[in-house]
């Protein structure tokens, strides 16, 4: 799905349950104990909703909501034990885009983030992020520039391996067959007899594994993997 979710919440029982369900609906899922630290991480991440609790130790939600309104239209959920409307007034009055009141159900949890998530994305109140940058161990791949990178060093890719690898970026730990990765990299059906694909990876392992690290491994009988 690769939409990003903050939960703030100075309880852990409740971080690790939403945390828990959201995960399995295939979120990547960032937690924040307090305030302070929910600004930090939005500071630092590319976050896509946000979960925010509004009795928190120090900052509390309201005054976090108020930040993020300041230059982020970020969808956010506000998440409290008070069920009065005027909490909620003042909430949504602030910018917040749900209510979700405690004790609740996780499954409704997770479906206000679905229903927040395709309401805001999908159905254009905000285009469909585009991602142009891949991360994978110590290797980041430039989609716009068509530029892999380990650090400071540039990894040079002709444009068959510039799509092989970001088959295998978009999707570290998945095995592609020989077909998949063929169809992707060339743009052609796959022929059976082409060797073309073991002399790819082939040089594709010796520009990569300079540092004695196997990213890209052979498995056996099914295809290759780039290792997470």
């Amino acid at each position: 799905m690769g939409y990003k979710i903050l939960i703030a919440d100075d309880e852990a029982e409740i971080r690790d349950l939403l945390h828990l369900y959201l995960e399995k609906d295939g979120y990547d899922v960032l937690e924040a104990e307090d305030g302070a630290q929910a600004l930090s991480l939005l500071q630092t991440e590319d976050v896509d909703l946000v979960i925010l609790d509004i009795m928190m130790p120090g900052i509390d939600g309201y005054r976090v909501l108020r930040n993020i309104r300041e230059n982020n239209n970020v969808p956010v959920i506000m998440l409290s034990a008070k069920g009065s409307d005027s909490d909620k007034i003042l909430g949504l009055d602030l910018g917040a885009d749900d209510y979700i009141t405690k004790p609740f159900q996780p499954l409704e949890a997770v479906a206000r983030v679905n229903s927040n998530i395709r309401r805001f994305y999908a159905l254009g109140a905000r285009k469909q992020k585009q991602v142009e940058e891949l991360v994978v161990q110590d290797l980041k791949l430039d989609l716009q520039a068509c530029r892999l990178q380990r650090e400071d060093e540039v990894i040079e890719l002709t444009s068959v391996e510039f799509r092989i690898m970001k088959l295998f970026m978009e999707n570290p730990g998945k095995v592609f067959t020989k077909q998949q990765i063929f169809e992707q990299g060339w743009g052609d059906d796959y022929l059976v007899s082409d060797n073309n694909i073991m002399v790819c990876i082939s040089k594709l392992r010796a520009k990569l594994n300079q540092n004695g690290n196997d990213y890209i491994k052979t498995i056996r009988g099914l295809g290759y993997r780039l290792e997470k």
